[in-house]
């Protein structure tokens, strides 16, 4: 009974299968939320101990065996009884119980329960920097091994492995720019943010410098004595303009902007997953080269410095040494761990069993002497059969749901479904079983189903962290379907209930762009279709009017095909003179 009880505290109702990351292409990456184990064990080792139970139970057993068999041969046993009428029959059970459950919590107190969400508070010393890095076409370019945007990313690596006590934010550029990661001191979630960096994130082609310095500034705290930097990698090809008036203005409030250039000066070939490489509209080979002039003047503009990023270490070690001489200031830092220790609560517990054993004597209280609690096998039977269905009761749909989470573990998703169904059908009410159920669902691409229990589970649930997962999960199934707007309306209740989640964060920042992308392209498939329209109505009319009945005359058409003739060396005259002039292209480009 003590083991079963105890497994039932330490079991839990969700499944243990971590939170995955969120991309933009939810086919590919499958950026769903399927559960967060909320309790652990941070030793799990030690629980073997557990296996001493019963073998200290079996021991006490053949002790009173043998205590039994002695006092049999010193004399008849209720002649005993009656000469040591204080000696209690069940009081060393009861000490051994209280013993064995306090055993077998110390043993789970050495493994490190944890559960939930712990919040640290935590002072540092550092600076402040925001990297913008060149997501565009051209940073696919190979001059740099393996890759522009592949260098850049170890780069990035390498400098927040010497970040110790810094805050950095993470934005991503090409013809538009976006937050990737707020300012934090999350490290990790830099790195994990960092890897998921690719030129699909933003659909717009181009490299607008200006528009990532812009954004940059507004990712700063309102902290001022505090040096801030941002840093800009990039292959300099800005086909924006505006690059250097940003700069400026940074400067003005007192960030530093560093460039880092990135590729060579003599142009290189964009490959493509096709294999081949980029080409403009004339069908030419596209060669990207990086512009050094511009990136000097735009790191002069913002009191910085350009360092130019090739194969070697140096690009790295130059950054380090001017971060090193910005003004450091303390910053308060709020770090988030999902797990927080519960041992205490545990240790408590052992305390007051402990304390119970010592108090309770061998022998009876002469007070005491006419209860007989334990005495009577007729009460202790009325007691278990009380007990037995309230602990049943109370255990079964956890039972269930615990099964459940033992066959999602194995990825056995259907039989996880009916589980936590009959955990339902158990205790509708429990949120748990309610939230796991969505999740199974969803994991069998049964979507909008999954969305009916995780709403359901959102309405019942009253930990607002569980409420923000759920919501989250709706979330990650409308945005998989494209169903941006619902997407939105999800991740923003999300955010309600957990503002910290900076995943949900992202995501939600991600549809609204998708979502802006998508309405202007529904808006230019109607102009199009628009368009269509009058075009054939417009030959309607042309084959509906009548046709001239009189021919034209020879001298008429040979007057027609002179004058067309001239206007044809004219035209052609005119293309010469303006071939010999310099050109100002205005071809949209896509790298």
């Amino acid at each position: 009974m003590v083991l079963v009880v105890l497994v039932s505290l330490v079991s839990p109702d969700f499944p243990s299968v971590p939170r995955m990351p969120s991309y933009l292409d939810s086919s590919k990456y499958n950026p769903i939320l399927i559960g967060k184990e909320m309790f652990r064990f941070e030793d799990p080792i030690y629980l073997w101990l557990l296996l001493l139970v019963p073998v200290l139970a079996l021991v006490a057993l053949l002790a009173h065996r043998k205590k039994r068999r002695q006092l049999k041969a010193f004399g008849d046993p209720e002649l005993l009884n009656d000469l040591m009428p204080d000696v209690s029959t069940y009081r060393p059970w009861v000490k051994l119980g209280l013993a064995t459950t306090a055993f077998a919590l110390l043993v789970v107190m050495l493994a490190r329960p944890q559960m939930g969400t712990k919040i640290t508070h935590d002072k540092r010393n550092g600076i402040e920097a925001v990297i913008a890095v060149d997501i565009s076409n051209s940073m696919m370019a190979q001059d740099v091994v393996p890759s522009r945007l592949e260098k850049s990313k170890l780069l990035i690596e390498n400098l927040v492995d010497n970040f110790t006590h810094d805050r950095i934010g993470l934005v991503v550029f090409a013809g538009d720019a976006f937050v990737q990661l707020p300012i934090t001191t999350d490290y990790v979630s830099a790195k994990m943010f960092l890897q998921n960096i690719d030129p699909a994130l933003i659909a717009t082609q181009g490299t607008d410098i200006a528009k990532a310095i812009n954004l940059s500034m507004r990712s700063f705290s309102q902290q001022k004595d505090i040096g801030k930097a941002i840093i800009v990698i990039t292959d300099g090809e800005d086909h924006e303009g505006g690059a250097l008036e940003a700069a400026k203005a940074a400067n003005e409030r007192g960030i530093h902007v560093f460039i880092l250039g990135i590729g060579s000066t003599k142009g290189s070939p964009i490959p493509t997953s096709e294999g081949g490489y980029l080409t403009d509209r004339s069908g030419q080979t596209v060669l990207t080269a990086l512009n050094e002039s511009m990136c000097k003047q735009i790191a002069q503009a913002g009191n910085g410095t350009y360092i130019h990023v090739d194969n070697t270490n140096d690009a790295q070690e130059k950054l380090n040494n001017e971060l090193a001489k910005l003004q450091r200031a303390d910053t308060q830092a709020v770090i988030y761990s999902e797990y927080g220790e519960q041992f205490q609560a545990v240790c408590i517990i052992v305390i007051i069993l402990l304390i119970a054993e010592i108090l309770i004597l061998d022998i009876k209280n002469p007070k005491w002497r006419n209860i007989h609690l334990f005495g009577s096998k007729k009460n202790a039977a009325m007691l278990l059969l009380f007990i037995a269905p309230t602990l049943a009761f109370a255990q079964n749909d956890r039972h269930f749901i615990r099964t459940g989470n033992k066959l999602y573990r194995n990825q056995n998703y259907a039989k996880a479904e009916v589980e936590y169904r009959k955990a339902m059908s158990q205790n509708g009410s429990n949120a748990h079983a309610v939230y796991n159920l969505g999740n199974a669902l969803m994991m069998q691409q049964k979507d909008s189903a999954a969305i009916a229990q995780l709403e359901n589970a959102g309405k019942m649930e009253t930990n607002k962290t569980r409420k923000a997962m759920a919501y989250h999960n709706i979330g990650t199934i409308c945005q998989r379907h494209q169903l941006y707007g619902d997407a939105i309306k999800a991740y923003q209740e999300a955010l309600r209930n957990n503002p910290n989640d900076n995943e949900t964060r992202y995501n939600l920042a991600l549809c609204k762009r998708l979502n802006k992308n998508n309405k202007d392209q529904q808006k230019q498939q109607k102009q199009q279709k628009q368009e269509q329209e009058q075009q054939k109505q417009q030959k309607e009319k042309e084959k509906q009017q009548p046709k001239p009945k009189e021919q034209m005359s020879k001298e008429n058409a040979e007057q027609l095909l002179n004058a067309t003739i001239q206007d044809e060396k004219a035209t052609q005259q005119r293309l010469k003179k303006a071939m010999q002039q310099p050109s100002r292209r205005t071809v949209e480009k896509n790298w």
